[in-house]
């Protein structure tokens, strides 16, 4: 029985750079996209709401990341015909389809914090 772990054709592809685990991490890794959407699941936010609710991201980076995000399809860029222009940032159809992966992200990561924590203390 193949090894999913060592066996490339364990995704289902020839080549290994298309497994869909990297895809996926192609599309949301990094320190802030998978914080971006997690933040953008309680509805529409702000670029200002955004970057408050993140806190350590320079807006040069919250920028990029954005655009990144919109150009595969995962967040809509509503611009408002307003004076100021209001800009609201929300997710996709396909943003909200990864809401089960955001969130099992966030719950193993909340449970497993705690652990690496009193790893440390003890260590």
């Amino acid at each position: 029985m193949p090894n999913p772990h060592t066996d490339s054709s364990a995704c289902g592809l020839s080549d290994p750079r298309q497994c869909g685990v990297e895809a996926t991490l192609d599309l949301i890794g990094g320190k802030w996209k998978g914080v971006i959407l997690y933040h953008l699941l309680g509805g529409r936010l702000r670029f200002n709401a955004l970057s408050r609710r993140l806190g350590a991201i320079t807006q040069r980076m919250l920028t990029k990341q954005l655009r990144e995000l919109e150009q595969v399809g995962l967040i809509v860029r509503t611009v408002y015909a307003e004076v100021p222009p209001r800009v609201e940032y929300s997710l996709s159809a396909r943003g909200q389809s990864l809401k089960p992966v955001i969130l099992a992200l966030k719950a193993w990561g909340d449970e497993n914090v705690l652990a690496a924590e009193a790893m440390q203390a003890a260590g």
